[in-house]
């Protein structure tokens, strides 16, 4: 059984005017522990699909289905990673680890002890009583990666998490991310724009149309030097440019066909 699945998943807007189709037909299927990346043009949807996903928004028709059950508003089974790291200036960092702990009413010792051990698993470990405001920009969004991981959710959503980063940090820590996610054995589904970041965190790549919005192509990921590799040493893989080319072609087709 599927851990994520998607119905024939539609979403309509509707104003007294008129009615906007943002998504239509989504059939999509998501094993325990499988990193997808979705990719599109800008304003289809994928973060729509995210947010259908983690019960904020409902379908105008279809189902969604977590573990079998319909989802039905939000659940603690979900974890979600926004852009920017909204963590709390007035909060040192280990503060900032436990909100989402005190949101759900979980074990505050518990969820501390987590925290702490997350903080030096990771190589923040020193950091715990800092300001946000002392750390980098990279290591605010690793911050906001264990926030999410205290609160022990099966899924993660990733929604664009390293785009307000220079470029530099971003590939540092996209490799990073992509390590903690796989070590924790958690499902992951990442927002993106940037196909270099899809092809080397994901297993699957999933390229969106123009609205009303489908899946119009998925793409398994598969290296011939294994699974070993980081996100980082899959870009100098044979197969990279490959993927590339591929996926890059598929999106100038929809962007094309928009004009």
């Amino acid at each position: 059984m599927a851990q994520i699945e998607m119905q024939d998943v539609s979403l309509s807007y509707f104003t007294p005017k008129q009615e906007t189709e943002a998504l239509r037909g989504i059939r999509l299927s998501i094993e325990n522990g499988e990193f997808i990346s979705i990719v599109g043009p800008s304003g289809c949807g994928k973060s729509t699909l995210l947010s259908l996903i983690s019960g904020m928004l409902k379908p105008t028709s279809g189902k969604i289905l977590i573990d079998g059950r319909e989802v039905s508003g939000t659940s603690p089974k979900v974890g979600y990673m926004l852009q920017h790291d909204h963590l709390f200036e007035w909060r040192d960092v280990l503060s900032n680890l436990l909100v989402g702990a005190e949101i759900r009413r979980m074990d505050r010792k518990k969820a501390e002890r987590k925290a702490l051990e997350l903080l030096e698993r990771y190589g923040l470990g020193g950091f715990a009583r800092h300001n946000p405001s002392q750390l980098s920009g990279g290591m605010r969004q690793r911050v906001a990666l264990i926030r999410t991981l205290v609160t022990e959710p099966d899924i993660l959503l990733l929604d664009e998490p390293f785009s307000a980063l220079d470029y530099q940090t971003r590939l540092t820590l996209a490799d990073e991310v992509h390590g903690i996610i796989k070590d924790q054995g958690k499902t992951a589904v990442l927002v993106t724009h940037d196909i270099s970041e899809a092809i080397t965190m994901a297993d699957r790549v999933m390229v969106m149309s123009q609205r009303p919005s489908a899946i119009s192509a998925v793409y398994d990921i598969r290296f011939e030097e294994g699974d070993s590799l980081s996100a980082w040493t899959k870009r100098e893989s044979a197969s990279y440019n490959s993927y590339f080319s591929t996926i890059w072609k598929e999106l100038q087709a929809h962007a094309v066909s928009a004009v």
